[in-house]
């Protein structure tokens, strides 16, 4: 795994049900990818391969375009290692939740 991003999908929305309808439709997506994956409440982290990872992006845009956006905008933080490996959601995360409630999911 030599990538990770954080995608944080800001879809034009006529009220907060809309744009939470339309987030959901694109988490769903990241979710299908089979990649490992964190929603927090401000942004999706993915992990894996950076083509792969830069694909996800692009995609991230037009489903949210498909279900109803007039427009899309997007903040991403991509970290890129090209010969070696990037630290782990689970590494950077794992200390901050270990009191987190068992089968509450935070994804």
């Amino acid at each position: 795994m030599n990538a990770s991003v954080a995608i944080q999908v800001l879809p034009e929305a006529k009220d907060d049900e809309e744009l939470i309808r339309i987030v959901d439709k694109v988490i769903d997506y990241i979710r299908s990818t089979g990649l490992n994956y964190y929603v927090g409440p401000c942004e999706t982290a993915i992990e894996g391969d950076y083509d792969q990872l830069m694909e996800i992006v692009k995609q991230c845009q037009i489903i949210a375009a498909e279900a109803g956006a007039p427009s899309v905008m997007s903040y991403v933080k991509i970290t890129y290692k090209p010969n070696g490996d990037v630290l782990t959601i689970e590494r950077k995360t794992a200390k901050h939740h270990k009191n987190d409630i068992p089968n509450k999911s935070i994804a």
